[in-house]
């Protein structure tokens, strides 16, 4: 079953259209990226799967029930967390969530269990300082425990890794893939390694169309001339490949075939002369060249 579903949704804000035809649908259980350069309307998506804006056009749905602008019961059901979260700066951790299990009516046995569950999965169990004093990715890590309280059905993170240096993006991005057992998480971003790293199916939106959509191994099979790599043991036999072949690319130490269909040409080149190999290894597409070939740079 589908969580998420987006038909046809557009967002103008005057004259200006924001999303154009937008169509895409996030299965229960996966972490969906939904990827694009800044200013390509993901943001402005995400506040209307929430039902903040009005749309213009299209409809939307979470867990089959339609999102309505300005009564979204729909949003019982989804857990937020923004690039910036923040908190109340003079409590704790266990306080925090305490205050939030307390907001939303949870009896109080269930508040304590449940924060000391979701404090465990974040790796804040045994912090006892106020929040004043957190860092980036602590601050980042307590928004999901945050977003993850009420148990809901649907996770969305808004460019959550932004800002983290590599190890706090780690660790976020391995308690959202953890989180997907309880959840469908929808994850904002563009930074496309975070996507390789957790993503399970992911739209790319450029210009407020998908441009691209599929799971990892469908997007990359768009792109199907994937280039060769070539290490050769000596220098000189690397000299020998460049001079037979021209076209060859030279990356430092190796040797880059994008023309593949004269692979064999090259291999019968190397065994006649008992050229000595390294490695001869294919190369997938990345999803940043994916995405340059998509929009066009």
């Amino acid at each position: 079953m589908d969580m998420l579903s987006l038909s046809h949704v557009a967002k103008n804000f005057g004259e200006k259209q924001v999303l154009r035809d937008v169509t895409f649908s996030v299965p229960e259980h996966t972490v969906f990226g939904f990827v694009g350069q800044n200013g390509a309307g993901k943001t402005t998506a995400m506040k209307l799967i929430l039902g903040l804006l009005p749309i213009s056009g299209g409809e939307i749905r979470v867990n089959g029930v339609p999102v309505r602008y300005g009564n979204a019961p729909t949003n019982r059901l989804i857990g937020y967390l923004p690039d910036v979260p923040e908190f109340y700066s003079y409590m704790t951790p266990a306080e925090y969530l305490r205050f939030c299990g307390e907001i939303s009516g949870m009896p109080a046995k269930e508040i304590k269990s449940r924060s000391e569950e979701l404090l465990r999965l974040v790796g804040l169990e045994k912090e006892k300082h106020r929040i004043k004093g957190f860092s980036r990715g602590m601050k980042q890590r307590l928004g999901v425990a945050q977003a993850l309280f009420g148990r809901p059905k649907l996770l969305i993170c808004d460019e959550p890794t932004s800002a983290l240096d590599p190890t706090g993006r780690k660790e976020l991005l391995d308690i959202l893939t953890a989180a997907k057992r309880e959840t469908t998480v929808l994850f904002s971003t563009h930074i496309l390694s975070d996507v390789e790293h957790i993503c399970d199916e992911m739209a790319f939106l450029h210009e407020g169309e998908i441009a691209l959509m599929g799971s990892l191994e469908e997007v990359r099979k768009r792109r199907k001339d994937a280039a060769v790599t070539v290490e050769m043991e000596h220098p000189k036999d690397s000299e020998a490949l460049r001079q037979a072949f021209p076209f060859l690319i030279t990356t430092g130490r190796n040797l880059l075939l994008k023309e593949t269909d004269r692979l064999p040409d090259l291999l019968h080149f190397i065994a006649d002369r008992r050229l000595r190999i390294v490695r001869i290894e294919r190369q997938e597409a990345t999803l940043s060249e994916l995405f340059m070939e998509v929009v066009g740079k």
